[in-house]
């Protein structure tokens, strides 16, 4: 389930207002060049962050670009987000909101319509675990630019959609079902190319739709940016990073995919990691995949991502980052990710 107050890792030494400068102690994420955000006072402020500055004595300064609230001199720790823009509002192209029926409700979404009055290409948005729909507004602009419309879709226990009856994320295995219903609404508002576009753990989530989608045949892509491609390797490497012991990750993993272990998990039903393994499913893939990772991702290892692109050269345009983290590369180089994407749809 999302966790309600996220860890909040960023040490702040100092705000200058004045200056338009803030000094963080020198972390992996504090010292990534670009533009990023930072939520502080337990999501209760949030402030957008530029370029470094200077890096001394384990600190960093970076620019100040603006607070949008929150009292930023009076907190001392916050977290650095790729989550950068917070509302559709914030660009200069109109947009609305919608609702989006789904097997467990109406889920909000915000639908920004083609500068092309007569196009039918859209795309839709799928944000990562523990995030909202906001994530995904970086794609925003060049997808616009393209002649798409952009439909930004919640999905069941995000914190802006309904819940399920347990309340827990199921990585993906359950929520395609709200982002197929996205299609739906798509396709009833005149779509006949769709592109879906997937984050994090977004991207187990779109690969799910792509395979087992009764509108398949509408898809014409898919964009991953840090995706999930199996959760297998994904968990076992963040629990690595953890320093926990192999046979726990192995015992945890058969509590999540197996029944007996929701009283454990709070699951209403157990995961079933290898539906969700598109590395040993890549062969069941038959649409054109752009995947953008990072090998400093930090959180879901670009292991499977290579895997994938090794094994489907046909279908899958791979772009590597090296210095980027997590669902971070538009923050870290914008131009290269547009830039990919531009260029991704143009050779459709």
């Amino acid at each position: 389930m999302p966790p309600k107050n996220p860890s909040e890792d960023a040490k702040i030494e100092s705000v200058d207002l004045e200056a338009g400068t803030i000094t963080l102690r020198a972390a992996a994420d504090t010292l990534l060049p670009g533009r990023y955000s930072l939520w502080f006072d337990r999501s209760g402020g949030h402030a957008r962050i530029g370029e470094v500055i200077s890096v001394t004595e384990g600190a960093v300064t970076r620019s100040l670009l603006e607070v949008d609230f929150g009292d930023l001199e009076q907190a001392s720790t916050g977290r650095i987000s790729g989550w950068y823009f917070l509302h559709p509002r914030e660009f200069p192209f109109a947009y609305r909101n919608v609702s989006i029926p789904t097997p467990v409700g109406d889920a909000p979404a915000w639908l920004i319509p083609s500068a092309d009055p007569d196009s039918t290409q859209w795309v839709i948005q799928v944000h990562g675990r523990a995030v909202r729909r906001a994530e995904t507004l970086r794609a925003s602009r060049v997808f616009h630019e393209a002649g798409y419309t952009s439909l930004l879709v919640s999905y069941r226990n995000d914190g802006d959609a309904p819940r399920s009856a347990d309340g827990r994320f199921r990585l993906g295995e359950t929520e395609w079902e709200d982002v197929d219903a996205a299609l739906d609404y798509a396709v009833a508002a005149g779509a006949t190319s769709v592109i879906l576009m997937g984050w994090s753990m977004g991207g187990a989530t779109v690969l799910q739709v792509a395979a087992r989608s009764h509108l398949k045949h509408v898809i014409d892509g898919i964009v991953l940016d840090s995706p999930v491609i199996d959760w297998h390797e994904t968990l076992r490497y963040r629990s690595t990073q953890l320093r926990i012991p192999a046979p726990v990750q192995t015992a945890a993993l058969a509590t999540l995919t197996h029944d007996w272990g929701n009283v454990a998990t709070g699951l209403e039903k157990s995961v079933d990691l290898d539906r969700l393994d598109f590395v040993a499913r890549s062969g069941e893939l038959d649409t054109r995949i752009l995947l953008l990772h990072s090998d400093d991702d930090g959180y879901v290892s670009s292991v499977s991502s290579r895997k994938l692109a090794e094994l489907r050269p046909d279908i899958v345009t791979f772009v590597p980052f090296s210095i980027a983290r997590h669902t971070k590369l538009w923050n870290y180089d914008p131009e290269r990710w547009n830039e990919a994407i531009r260029a991704w749809l143009h050779e459709a």
